[in-house]
């Protein structure tokens, strides 16, 4: 058998397949298909300060090549998760990584304070792709000075494994990753969705209901691809890549291009055992060309 294993700072992941937070609820949504407990991790969904509703419907929308969704970060605010969720995920052998998501600084420190001392929340994903509404509605991780306020503020209350996720919607994901990564981010993931939009030429409207959405899917496979080699190349910290991942050679080519670990999205929808199926494929990949252990494909291109 062929060693699975990987280390993101200090996560012990017994392999490199995490679940992307969004697509697989609190993991219970999943327990008929598949055992939670054989993936390296579940990134949960994500949990603000204060109960939102999300976006008005319709919020979702299918395409040739992926999905668009607006959903709105739609959750019922950490002290629900902490009084109702946590309870329930501290049942997993598995690692839980909490996605914290905000529209102010103050709200992202609330959420990683309190996430902070729940044992069993091995790590916290920082979505940064959330409009600050002090700053007129733009991503905290659209702008270096912002993306870096908000990592260091979270670095300042949180002690365990920080991973920064990324928004793509970027002049240069290099700088912005190079910022998070001086703020204290432990890892970095990336990418988050694409913006996007799709049109009902009957009625001459668009489909989503706050016009513009974000693409995931195959469709953004080949951009997340490049931006996490182009990350990987210039930071120290660990790389976990997302986007388009729908078999164990996507995954595989991830690893290649700099990432130490994966995310599974939009497939997940799709198939709902796709997590196993891609753990199963890259041990034979291994097995297949005489690899012993996983973490000798991170970064392992030839050029």
């Amino acid at each position: 058998m062929a060693d699975l294993t990987v280390k993101i700072h200090n996560l012990e992941l017994k392999n490199p397949v995490l679940t992307a937070s969004g697509t697989f609820g609190y993991g219970r949504e999943y327990d008929d298909f598949i055992d939670v407990n054989d993936l390296g991790g579940i990134i949960v969904k994500a949990t603000t300060s204060k109960h939102r509703e999300g976006n008005p419907y319709p919020r979702m929308a299918e395409t040739p090549m992926g999905m668009l969704n607006a959903v709105g970060l739609q959750n019922k605010g950490i002290e629900y998760f902490v009084r109702e969720i946590y309870p329930k995920l501290t049942e997993y052998n598995t690692n839980i990584i909490a996605n914290v998501s905000d529209s102010t600084i103050e709200g992202y420190v609330n959420v990683a304070r309190k996430m902070n001392k729940l044992d069993h929340i091995a790590a916290i994903e920082l979505n940064i792709s959330c409009p600050n509404v002090k700053e007129g509605g733009m991503a905290f991780g659209t702008s270096c000075p912002s993306a870096m306020a908000v990592t260091r503020a979270v670095r300042e209350v949180y002690d365990k494994t920080l991973i920064v996720k990324l928004s793509p919607n970027v002049t240069s994901i290099t700088d912005i990753a190079l910022a998070v990564e001086e703020a204290g981010a432990d890892s970095i993931s990336l990418i988050n969705t694409l913006l996007g939009m799709a049109i009902d030429s009957e009625k001459r409207k668009p489909v989503l209901s706050t016009i513009t959405g974000g693409l995931s899917g195959p469709a953004i496979k080949p951009i997340a691809l490049r931006m996490v080699w182009q990350v990987s190349k210039v930071v120290k910290v660990p790389v976990i890549g997302i986007g388009g991942i729908a078999s164990a050679s996507d995954a595989i080519e991830f690893l290649l291009a700099g990432a130490s670990a994966v995310q599974i999205g939009t497939s997940n929808f799709i198939d709902p055992a796709i997590t196993i199926k891609i753990i199963a494929g890259i041990e034979e990949y291994l097995i297949k060309h005489r690899i012993a252990k996983v973490k000798e494909l991170t970064g392992a291109l030839i050029t």
